[in-house]
């Protein structure tokens, strides 16, 4: 049975907004999830990779949605010459329709409402302060009054826009992806391989995440002012043709990812914004799992403050914008500096970082080589560089 009142409408069941809806339910707020699509987690538009230590701050991973694991790295120079990149990080990549709704049970556990498709096509507003949401559910329209609207709807974002929030990108800021799960593979299971140059994937790279000896995800990320008037299908299929002739595509999915600074502000009058919403992603990988659990997670303590305070007022909604700022705003904009000068390095600089790092022992192939290695003619960025990754 839906209420016409909650303290808290999350739109989106992504990530960001189930760690949201949980986070809230646990500090005793009332929240009601809205999930456009059927099912969370599908469809999945996401190369479902992320850090086993980053995660562990979440969830206790489970061998149910950990559709493999990872330990090592390999990136691949635009004239074919591989550097195998050392790491003691280990990684998984997820099974993300079974995660999401992992991360969907344990919100309605903690005591939150669950609702698929349930389109959100509007705010409600009192001046310019948001006091609820307008929904289309299968057989009616219904209007939703709260204290709070959390938009974690993801990157193509329409709850930012409805509050008066400039939430667009500029084409440079942003990478359109392509990618597809490939089966019938002959590949080294254990490495995650990254591909680089111009003529693979101009201001981005194209990756292959295994899910098993013989499967993996592939796909391609492109700087959306660099595409030279093809879609990110038409580079992908180019780079499968080459790479994976014998391949069958098992499935594909489109999607977009914000490389961009973070926003200077990411609250306003009854809202806050998370996740790819927000512009959370890491601008020089276009990572955004982490991040946008992050993001939830603060969403959801900040709302169970407002319910302890009883003040649900702007201002006291403006901590999410600074906490944010205090924990990640620094971060991303080294990361955000990082991936312009990583967009502007020719594949002759790529070239040679991967000729130097296979002239160093196996344990000295370290991440921050790499970035030591292809960065070192940007002087400036060396402090960030150091920050970042030493």
């Amino acid at each position: 049975m839906i209420r016409e009142h909650y303290d808290v409408i999350v739109v989106g069941g992504g990530p960001a907004g189930t760690m949201a809806a949980r986070e809230a339910a646990q500090n005793g707020v009332s929240v009601l999830l809205l999930e456009k699509d059927r099912d969370l987690g599908i469809p999945v538009r996401c190369a479902e990779g992320v850090g086993c230590k980053s995660l562990h701050q979440f969830i206790e991973p489970d061998p149910r949605w950990i559709a493999h694991t990872l330990r090592h790295v390999k990136l691949v120079a635009p004239n074919g010459q591989e550097a195998k990149i050392h790491t003691e990080e280990v990684g998984y990549i997820l099974n993300r329709r079974l995660f999401d709704q992992e991360l969907g049970r344990k919100a309605a556990q903690a005591g939150a409402t669950l609702l698929t498709q349930a389109y959100v096509f509007g705010l409600k507003k009192r001046d310019s302060q948001v006091t609820g949401v307008k929904v289309k559910l299968s057989d009616r329209e219904i209007d939703i009054d709260s204290r709070l609207v959390i938009g974690a709807d993801g990157v193509e974002s329409r709850v930012g826009r409805w509050a008066g929030m400039r939430t667009w990108f500029a084409p440079k800021d942003f990478e359109t992806c392509y990618q597809v799960l490939l089966g019938g593979l002959d590949l080294d299971s254990d490495y995650v391989t990254c591909y680089f140059g111009q003529q693979v994937a101009p201001g981005g790279y194209a990756w292959v995440f295994p899910k098993g000896p013989d499967i993996a995800n592939v796909g391609i990320g492109l700087n959306a002012a660099l595409t030279n008037g093809l879609s990110a299908k038409q580079w992908l299929d180019r780079f499968v043709e080459k790479q994976f002739p014998q391949a069958a595509v098992l499935a594909c999915v489109a999607g977009g990812v914000p490389c961009a600074k973070p926003f200077k502000q990411i609250h306003g009058p009854g809202f806050l914004l998370a996740g790819d919403a927000a512009a959370h992603s890491n601008p020089l990988t276009g990572g955004g799992i982490i991040n946008a659990m992050s993001a939830g997670k603060l969403a959801g303590e900040i709302a169970g403050e407002c319910q302890r305070t009883g003040d649900w007022s702007e201002k006291a909604l403006a901590g999410y914008t600074h906490r944010w700022e205090e924990r990640f705003g620094d971060e991303q904009r080294r990361y955000y500096r990082l991936k312009e000068a990583v967009s502007r390095l020719t594949d002759q600089v790529f070239n040679q970082a991967a000729d130097i790092l296979n002239r160093l022992p196996d344990d000295k192939r370290t991440l921050q080589s790499v970035i030591r290695t292809t960065l070192a003619h940007h002087p400036k960025l060396l402090l960030d560089i150091a920050r970042s990754f030493l």
